[in-house]
């Protein structure tokens, strides 16, 4: 009976483990990607919008 209740601890203590390493990783994610959005808030060469391609120039013949 000691082995299966210092298996039932270990089993405890390694989920634990797994739980907050996986939010450990899901905080840095959600940092890095809150500071990708800050910078691409500042980026004069961002993106083109949609409303931004329609100008569209004619052909010089």
């Amino acid at each position: 009976m000691f082995e299966y209740e210092m298996h039932q601890l270990r089993a405890a203590d390694l989920a634990r483990e797994a739980d907050r390493r996986r939010l450990l990783r899901e905080a840095r994610e959600a940092k890095a990607t809150r500071a990708e959005r800050r910078s691409a808030r500042h980026d004069t060469e961002g993106r083109v919008s949609r409303a931004q391609r329609r100008i569209s120039f004619s052909r010089a013949v």
